[in-house]
């Protein structure tokens, strides 16, 4: 005798009292998005809008405003730019790799920098795509970034800078340059057009670059004595 296998769709259980498990949609995955470029933000907010794995969750300009919401806020995946005002991507990197459940992120860049790839991963990121590729490269990179993999083109390792002073942002050279002057975080904040905070950021980075840098040069020394 033939059975009825007919389902109640309304209660979830089907004839004989049997349940059946429900099929939910994933849920979608939270996004934020910094780059210096409003029409860049315009792009990735369409194009994240109309995929439903992704949900966006911020969209900023600098890097500092990215490093505010980061603490105060948590979203699982990042895209961002290289050159970002403020506080550089190389710095948004170190500033991360610090930070307890900081999103994975991936450099969305059109820079001619060779090293970028390899100093992205370097610094702890998840993935690198350049702007030049399609939109559609973006979306396939992020979703397996939050599926726990890394995404990087050909990375040339010989491309890693060794010395911790060439990754200096400009804003750091000239930091530098200022530090002689005995000016205070007040003095130099009013004079680079930045918050406080901000000049701590960096003094912070460059007082890290420079342990370092010291640590190597005792290293060598220590080399050169044993020899």
């Amino acid at each position: 005798m033939a059975t009825n296998s007919t389902v109640r769709v309304g209660d979830g259980r089907l004839e004989g009292g049997a349940t059946r498990q429900r099929l939910t949609a994933p849920e979608a995955i939270d996004v934020a998005i910094a780059d210096k470029s409003p029409l860049i933000l315009a792009g990735l907010d369409k194009l994240l809008s109309e995929d439903r794995r992704f949900q966006l969750v911020l969209k900023v300009t600098d890097g500092e405003e990215f490093l505010e919401a980061a603490r105060q806020q948590k979203f699982a995946l990042a895209v961002i730019g290289w050159q970002l005002p403020t506080v550089h991507a190389r710095d948004v990197l170190r500033a991360l790799s610090r930070q307890v459940s900081a999103p994975k992120i991936v450099v969305y860049s059109g820079t001619n920098d060779p090293a970028a790839p390899a100093e992205t991963l370097q610094l702890g990121g998840a993935g690198f795509v350049s702007k030049r590729a399609p939109p559609e490269r973006l979306l396939d990179v992020l979703s397996a970034v939050a599926a726990g993999d890394m995404v990087f083109p050909f990375v040339d390792i010989r491309k890693m800078r060794s010395d911790p002073l060439e990754n200096l942002t400009l804003r750091e050279r000239s930091l530098l340059s200022a530090l002689g002057s005995g000016h205070t975080n007040s003095q130099l904040a009013k004079d680079f057009g930045v918050s406080i905070n901000t000049i701590k950021f960096h003094l912070r980075n460059l007082f890290e670059k420079a342990a370092i840098l010291m640590g190597h040069q005792l290293f060598a020394e220590d080399v050169g004595r044993v020899g």
